[in-house]
């Protein structure tokens, strides 16, 4: 089967899928570490720098004296017309033993980048041991069956090159940039990483106790522990709400045959899509993945067996860290996954919230409260479901207060109409950057690969644009009704719990879990260790209000006026 098209637009900006951030060339972090956390502290530092940018052009213009007058008298450029993009054409093809290939043509650089993507991650773990796919794709390029670790890192230095690995949910991947001499040479390498791995008992016990050792640090990480709790309670015991990496008990009971039965299993022709972005023609790039895994025979996949997430459901679980000076705060709830039809719609919708462009969270907490360097919420589409989550940190003394605003924001989107320049905005940031992110071959490459892995309509293919703009306020409204539920939202909130548990009562929040940061365990029903206690368990009657504004509040979906 082949599928040629010449110079696309790739329809997504999927910012919050998984394998948008996981597809680029960078091994994916062994801490486990969400990419929210990342994301955030960007933004402080980019708050930062635009301080002292403004204080600099205060500065100067006090300097410039009677001289500047109402300096800036000029109104800024208008934005340029929209133009035009053309991308270098791309070929898919399915190998008889089910491969899929995709060629991206580019001969700016001498190079060649090749991506192999399977279609299993953590979601294909075996029960009990949590981290069998982040450990064997941590594995995959420390020595094969014909090559140690050592010698892999020579031949790629050797020939001017670069090999990752990693994985995630719903995938994993081998990443391999060579210069156009080496092509071969390169995916002879890759083929031998995918396909042949030793899993050799020294190297799996090494990885085993890096692992671990990070875990354990993870442990007192706030920010950490706020992010894969709130996925904890989002999807219960789904795949998607354990620990990716694993935990230090899961990764203690991981064995060799474990990992080989992992691979076994999900590291066949049909299961993977290999793309081949460069300084190569279509023929040649075809040639040589029929030459290096043209040979591989198909294999029966095992249908998915999971457990469905719970529905959303209202709950607060505080875990309690005494020697923290600021509260880390989660809140969200389940969502849809990325093949959704409103996918689009939804989020643009969250982007109001929190995200690039409007952003309603940043300029409630920090631009007119100052109780956070900044707040944002975004969308986490995923292949069999998805969540949306907002965050930010505070200081202790106004978590309270932060939660409060955060939930009102939440349905305050429900339940009004956004205004056009909000969704306007949204739309400009999402259409506007969208030609960045396809710059150069790999990142049409990535576009095209989100394309294939999340099944999406190929006629969608050159529209993405015209359909960020088609969206209207109407579409907001409606998924905002049916996608965002105040009244059952997840929160998790991470800091000194005996400091703000009364603010929380003061705010209209009565119901939440207090679970000391040393008891938490999330492989546990209860959330706890086992063995310990329930002294530290607090529950403080009925959930409360969830508030919409000054006025009023909300009580299973439903406005009431607040009581004076």
């Amino acid at each position: 089967m082949t599928t040629q098209v010449s110079a696309p637009f790739i329809p997504t900006s999927d910012r919050g899928t998984e394998a948008q951030r996981i597809f680029g060339f960078l091994r994916v972090s062994m801490s486990g570490t969400p990419p929210r956390r990342r994301a955030r502290r960007g933004s402080r530092s980019a708050w930062l720098v635009g301080a002292f940018w403004a204080v600099g052009l205060v500065l100067c213009a006090s300097g410039a004296g009677a001289q500047t007058g109402n300096w800036p008298s000029e109104r800024p450029p208008r934005p340029l017309a929209a133009r035009d993009v053309k991308f270098p054409p791309y070929e898919v093809r399915t190998l008889a033993n089910g491969l899929q290939v995709i060629t991206v043509l580019h001969y700016e650089q001498p190079a060649v980048t090749m991506r192999m993507l399977v279609r299993a991650g953590s979601v294909q773990d075996l029960p009990g041991k949590a981290g069998v796919a982040n450990l064997a794709a941590a594995l995959l390029d420390q020595g094969t069956t014909t090559k140690s670790a050592q010698q892999i890192a020579d031949q790629i230095d050797f020939i001017g090159g670069a090999l990752g690995t990693g994985s995630g949910s719903d995938l994993s991947f081998v990443n391999a940039v060579v210069m156009k001499d080496s092509f071969d040479v390169g995916m002879d390498l890759l083929a031998d990483v995918v396909g042949n791995p030793a899993f050799a008992a020294d190297e799996i016990e090494r990885q085993k106790q890096q692992a671990i050792s990070t875990r354990q640090v993870n442990r007192g990480d706030p920010d950490y522990v706020a992010s894969v709790l709130f996925d904890r309670l989002v999807y219960g015991f789904h795949p998607y709400g354990l620990p990716n990496s694993g935990t230090p008990e899961t990764l203690a009971a991981i064995t060799r045959a474990d990992l080989q039965a992992y691979h076994r299993r999900n590291f066949v022709p049909n299961n993977m899509i290999l793309a081949i972005v460069g300084d190569v023609t279509s023929e040649e790039a075809f040639a040589a993945a029929q030459r290096v895994f043209g040979g591989w025979p198909r294999a029966e996949i095992e249908p998915l067996k999971t457990v469905d997430p719970p529905p959303p459901t209202r709950r607060i679980v505080i875990v309690d860290k005494p020697d923290a000076v600021q509260t880390e705060i989660r809140v969200g709830q389940l969502a849809i996954p990325r093949k959704h039809p409103d996918y689009l719609a939804f989020d643009l919708a969250v982007k109001i919230l929190g995200g690039e462009g409007a952003n309603r969270l940043h300029r409630v907490l920090r631009s007119e409260r100052g109780l956070t360097y900044g707040a944002a919420a975004d969308t986490e589409a995923r292949k069999q479901a998805g969540h949306f989550v907002a965050e930010t940190d505070t200081r202790t003394e106004t978590t309270g207060e932060a939660l409060r605003l955060m939930v009102d924001e939440f349905a305050r989107l429900q339940h009004e109409r956004v205004f056009e320049r909000e969704l306007s905005d949204a739309q400009a940031y999402l259409a506007g950057s969208f030609p960045l992110t396809i710059e150069t071959p790999n990142e049409i490459a990535t576009q095209i690969l989100n394309v294939v892995f999340y099944e999406l309509p190929v006629e969608e293919i050159g529209t993405f644009r015209e359909r960020v703009q088609q969206v209207t306020p109407d579409d907001i409204q409606r998924v905002a009704r049916q996608y965002i539920r105040p009244a059952h939202l997840s929160i998790v909130l991470v800091g000194n719990a005996s400091a703000f548990v009364p603010q929380l009562r003061r705010v209209g929040f009565s119901e939440f879990d207090v679970i000391p940061i040393e008891e938490l365990d999330l492989m546990s029903a209860t959330l706890r260790r086992e063995g310990r206690r329930g002294a530290a368990f607090e529950s403080f009657g009925p959930f409360g209000s969830l508030g919409i504004d000054s006025q009023h509040f909300i009580v299973d979906e439903k406005l009431f006026p607040r009581p004076r």
